[in-house]
């Protein structure tokens, strides 16, 4: 299986990854598309002809940044209600979909927040970063494999070094909760979603890939005293770089269950990187990843 490199680096925009890309009659879906990275990924993937919709928790945000993306492309930007940790929200917007779909960024994220559980008693990062983003897609498998080609792109973290999926005690009821430790796992888990969702459903023309976006200062760090200091951080436009080329690029067209930092895919190493780039074999491990998904499976309840 050869290594996908591109003619993309660190310092690549969105614009540059999607420029003479034309995706028109195309329908891409955007979580977390009003704010941050998401806001980029939207406007960029709207710049090639296709048909965006940004599913967000505030809808008066999504509008005021769909307003912007529809001044700035000249495309029309949907905008629908989605609460990743509200499963009657995630399943409403499954019922609401029509028709095929051919991207969709998993995109939406919480990072190294306070200890907090969901009704269910699952630990918010894990419910928001995975469970949430999982129940969405399982939802709408079948308006993705109706595209006959669609991707699908799980944006994950560096992060993923700080903790592997800790199948014996995922919500920390005996272990003592760490912020980091909680994120690491769900950004592993992003992962290991795209590598199973990929052997499941390929054959079905679906594709999903994982990513490090890299260090941008957003509303993400709220809680984690802002992003890394330069040379490590990067604007919101090249933050957006890779995941848009997850989603559009020819390279890619075929490819799943990898995992990408800087525009290229990431090398496997047996310790974290200064430059946080590489992935931790953990992360791609198949037996992880069917354990995860049918874990999840179990979870929820389908």
């Amino acid at each position: 299986m050869d290594r996908i490199t591109t003619p993309f680096d660190f310092s690549s925009t969105a614009a540059e990854v999607v420029d003479g890309i034309d995706l028109t009659g195309r329908r891409a879906v955007v979580t977390g598309g009003a704010s941050g990275i998401g806001v980029e990924t939207a406007r960029a993937l709207a710049a090639t002809g296709a048909e965006v919709t940004i599913a967000v928790r505030d809808l008066q945000a999504g509008e005021q940044v769909a307003t912007d993306i529809r001044a700035s492309t000249g495309r029309p930007v949907d905008v629908r209600r989605l609460e990743l940790t509200d499963l009657d929200s995630v399943d409403a917007f499954v019922a609401a979909w029509d028709g095929p779909l051919d991207i969709l960024v998993n995109n939406a994220g919480i990072m190294a927040t306070p200890e907090t559980y969901t009704e269910q008693g699952w630990e918010l990062q894990f419910a928001t970063n995975h469970l949430g983003h999982f129940r969405l897609t399982l939802g709408l498998h079948d308006a993705l494999a109706a595209s006959g080609r669609a991707r699908v792109v799980s944006v994950s973290s560096s992060a993923h070094f700080r903790s592997p999926v800790i199948f014996d005690d995922l919500f920390f009821r005996f272990m003592p909760y760490d912020p980091w430790a909680a994120y690491g796992q769900s950004k592993t888990a992003n992962v290991l979603f795209a590598v199973e969702a990929t052997r499941r459903w390929a054959a079905e023309g679906i594709t999903a890939n994982a990513l490090m976006p890299g260090s941008i200062a957003t509303n993400l760090q709220r809680h984690s005293g802002g992003g890394a200091p330069n040379p490590l951080a990067k604007t919101p436009e090249q933050g957006a770089a890779t995941s848009v080329l997850l989603a559009t690029s020819p390279l890619l067209e075929g490819v799943g269950g990898r995992y990408f930092v800087d525009n290229q895919e990431a090398v496997i190493v047996d310790r974290p990187t200064n430059d946080m780039t590489g992935v931790a074999p953990y992360a791609l491990d198949a037996a992880n990843a069917e354990r995860l998904w049918d874990v999840s499976l179990e979870l929820l309840g389908v």
